[in-house]
């Protein structure tokens, strides 16, 4: 009842997993990162035990297709899951389960691996591979690539509901104490793909300090904040000043502004207020 992409950036060595479906907050159960370990998907009548399981073993240098053995041979309902398991190195094993509800299957390549059921039909999971491997830049748009392809090609039968996007750091990752990249979900939305773009896309104004994106994405209140900051950064003093203005007029906001400035977290922020 999803459909699901786990890959590796070779670059980077970033791992990621992406998932779509027609129920409540995928993103609780299907999606399973870890870095320096590997990604795993699992999903149908979902186990959660085969991610944080998989996981574990994948951590002891056991190869994929040997931890899905071992799951398959200890679940009694091995036939009514669908898992993809992906190491640290790019190596993949996947799994469609007899008793999965068609159209249903998955598609593996080098680093990636592509799966879904109680789709639309049979070409889903192929149109999802071939957009993945056309897509070019970052691993994270990589993947909602993928998601979308699958979405254009019909996606789950029974409609849509939920997604997510966890993409976790490779080996030269920077920081070690900020292991995730990306950990995105929306758990119930009419469009959910669409907002996870959005929501991507807010992170990535986030990273880059891109205060205009900001100033008309953010809510209210952070969005007068953001558009200070940007008018600030392109040196519009004047509009910076009314922005800041308008944004005092909210209750508690003056109080913060200064607090924020004393701990300098706001540029330019004293000439603002004052």
């Amino acid at each position: 009842m999803t459909y699901s992409i786990v890959a590796r950036d070779p670059d980077s060595g970033q791992l990621g997993v992406a998932v779509a479906t027609a129920v409540l907050a995928v993103g609780r159960s299907v999606p399973w990162a870890r870095p320096g370990v590997g990604a795993i998907a699992t999903q149908a009548q979902t186990n959660r035990m085969y991610g944080a399981t998989g996981l574990d073993l994948l951590a002891t240098g056991m190869a994929p297709e040997d931890v899905l053995a071992q799951l398959l041979a200890a679940d009694a309902e091995a036939a009514d899951r669908q898992v993809a398991i992906l190491d640290s190195t790019g190596r993949v094993a996947a799994w469609t389960g007899g008793s999965c509800v068609p159209a249903c299957g998955h598609v593996r390549a080098e680093g990636v691996s592509v799966q879904g059921n109680m789709l639309v039909s049979r070409s889903v999971v192929p149109s999802m591979a071939a957009a993945y491997a056309a897509t070019a830049g970052p691993l994270p748009e990589r993947l909602l690539a993928s998601l979308r392809a699958a979405e254009d090609a019909g996606g789950d039968l029974r409609g849509r509901q939920s997604a997510a996007l966890v993409v976790v750091v490779g080996p030269d990752g920077g920081d070690p104490a900020v292991p995730v990249d990306v950990d995105l979900r929306v758990d119930g939305h009419a469009q959910p793909l669409a907002e996870l773009d959005r929501l991507l896309r807010l992170q990535r104004a986030y990273e880059s300090g891109d205060w205009e994106r900001l100033r008309h994405e953010a809510p209210a209140g952070l969005g007068e904040l953001y558009g200070a900051l940007a008018a600030a950064q392109r040196g519009d003093r004047d509009r910076a000043r009314a922005a800041v203005a308008e944004l005092r007029q909210r209750p508690g906001w003056d109080t913060l502004l200064r607090r924020m400035h004393a701990a300098g977290r706001l540029p330019h922020a004293g000439e603002l207020l004052d």
